[in-house]
């Protein structure tokens, strides 16, 4: 029996999973011949690009209910070797250690917050990048009446003007106002600092206005060009010196591809991501694949991928798809993603979609809203129906079209 073992159960790993299970049902191969299984840290395919909302409900899919139809095994536990040579890999159960093998395996580990060496940052500091963290935070907001009033109590500073950053702020300011109606109502104020001079600087002049538009709709505060010298629990200390009173602060500035690449002999680019060729192989390992955001592949001819689901995803059915081609002997396919857009979340104010790599303003407000509901609650879900048939259909190895724009206008 072959082993196809993939690491990881985000996006790209869960997709990769169905890839191949796809390939294998539609070619008739038996578990008995090729079998898939997935490690993951834990028993959920977290919608991890939903940590900024309120509530997290839904947020997280048992990854049981996707694998299971499709035959695909499960392993939860933590990665804590690769030995290339003997084509292993030790996983961590709690109880055990655990030596898994495989003839052909699939990185799709993901990223993680980029946390610098500032002072009680990780002691005081909060985020959005885990299940955990979100969960943490909104259970401290939540607990922010019980404190005695302080200066800041109602104050959240969220660090990193980039798009986690922005969304993280404008659903912040209702979370906080919230709270704080539970409590007498004592003003709530949020301020999204950057080391840039301007906010949301990434996304181009025509979509940064809009989220500057946005913002100060909301009542939120922008600070380009900030310096970070230290978290404590009273607030944030600047590099000039000031100290600005927040019983919250959240870091969202900066992702890194998992540390686990760092550990590995493999081309990376300045984000730790792992080159991969057309066919998502590692470059210069004829059994490895990566996908996702741990991964750097050329996506057209002249783009490299995103941190991101929407390039995650097809990513990781192609990865998927091709693991098994490679093993059986077919022909692989090549990524080409002929489209790009960015939508961004602005809270109650509604949100900005735009389209290429130039980042064209085409639906602001509610008409992007929509969009970026349908996408954050429908479209970058797996199926959760347990039916086989509509799982592997959906892990097809074709680029989906992009979201649609309910009502456009343009600039």
């Amino acid at each position: 029996m072959q082993q196809i073992l993939i690491l990881g159960g985000g996006f790209a790993g869960l997709w990769s999973a169905a890839g191949a299970a796809r390939l294998l049902d539609q070619r008739g191969i038996a578990p008995d011949k090729i079998r898939v299984t997935l490690v993951n840290r834990d028993d959920w395919h977290c919608i991890r690009v939903r940590n900024y909302e309120p509530g997290l409900h839904n947020v997280r899919v048992p990854l049981a209910d996707v694998l299971e139809p499709i035959g695909v095994d499960r392993i939860i536990g933590d990665i804590t070797e690769i030995d290339l040579a003997a084509r292993q890999v030790a996983c961590d159960m709690g109880r055990e250690r655990k030596t898994l093998t495989y003839d052909r395996l699939v990185l799709a580990i993901g990223s993680t917050l980029l946390r610098p060496p500032i002072p009680g940052l990780v002691k005081h500091g909060f985020d959005i990048d885990t299940y955990g963290a979100a969960e943490r935070l909104q259970a401290h907001i939540a607990a922010l009446a019980t404190c005695p009033p302080a200066p800041g109590r109602y104050t959240a500073i969220v660090v990193g003007g980039g798009l986690t950053g922005i969304e993280c702020a404008t659903e912040m300011i209702a979370m906080l106002r919230a709270a704080s109606a539970k409590a007498g109502g004592e003003a709530a104020r949020v301020i999204l600092a950057d080391h840039s001079a301007r906010v949301g600087a990434s996304m181009g002049d025509g979509a940064c206005t809009v989220v500057e538009t946005a913002l100060g709709a909301l009542g939120i505060e922008a600070r380009g060009g900030v310096s970070v010298a230290a978290v404590t629990p009273q607030g944030l200390v600047l590099a000039m010196g000031e100290t600005i009173p927040a019983a919250t602060v959240v870091w969202c500035a900066g992702m890194r591809a998992n540390a686990l690449t760092e550990i590995l002999p493999f081309k990376r680019d300045r984000l730790g991501r792992i080159t991969v060729d057309k066919f998502l192989k590692v470059e210069g390992h004829a059994d490895i694949f990566a996908a996702g955001d741990c991964a750097d592949a050329a996506v057209d001819d002249s783009h490299r991928s995103v941190m991101s689901c929407q390039h995650a995803r097809p990513m990781g059915r192609l990865t998927g798809h091709n693991v098994v081609a490679d093993l059986i002997g077919e022909p692989m396919l090549p990524l080409q993603i002929g489209w790009y857009t960015t939508i961004l979340d602005l809270g109650a104010w509604g949100a900005v979609y735009t389209e290429g790599w130039g980042r064209q303003v085409v639906a602001t407000a509610e008409k992007a809203k929509q969009t970026k509901m349908l996408i954050n609650r429908e479209r970058i879900y797996p199926p959760r129906s347990r039916n086989r048939a509509e799982i592997l259909a959906a892990a097809a190895p074709t680029i989906q079209a992009p979201p649609p724009k309910f009502t456009v206008e343009r600039n």
